[in-house]
């Protein structure tokens, strides 16, 4: 698997850096960010290093992705809490600071201190289906190398 020298999640994965791990497997590794938004807050990565989801071969998402829905019922039982995010952020605009692929799992409560701003708009008459159109056509033609 690929790995980046500076990279802090290629670290951790290494055994360079420590971390609370929560489970680790050959393609995915889930540890307790150190510095969360909620008690449980879990990282879940893939071991192969990759900048942004898009650089990702489908093999490698599919086995780390595997792994989410199993993580997020353990966060969710051990926390007791109400809800879980799962968010993955992709490119620093994004609010992606590690440069590596990585899936937050992010417990939520009512009375907790994180919050998301959803800022819902519409499209103009005509724009959906150009834009859908557009897209499904990328869809099609696959990707160029």
């Amino acid at each position: 698997m690929s790995r980046d020298t500076d990279c802090i999640f290629c670290k951790i994965i290494a055994g360079e850096i420590p971390c609370a791990k929560l489970l680790e497997e050959e393609h995915a590794l889930a540890f307790l960010d150190i510095g969360p938004v909620a008690r449980g807050h879990a990282l879940l990565i893939p071991k192969g290093h990759y900048q942004t989801l898009d650089e990702m071969p489908p093999e490698a998402a599919a086995a780390m992705f595997r792994r989410l829905p199993e993580l997020v019922r353990a966060v969710q039982a051990v926390t007791e809490c109400e809800g879980i995010n799962v968010l993955q952020n992709n490119g620093r605009i994004a609010g992606q600071v590690v440069p590596h692929v990585h899936v937050h799992v992010i417990p939520r409560e009512k009375a907790g201190r994180f919050s998301f701003n959803w800022p819902a708009g519409q499209y103009e008459e005509g724009q959906i289906d150009a834009l859908a159109k557009a897209i499904r056509r990328r869809l099609s033609e696959g990707e160029e190398k």
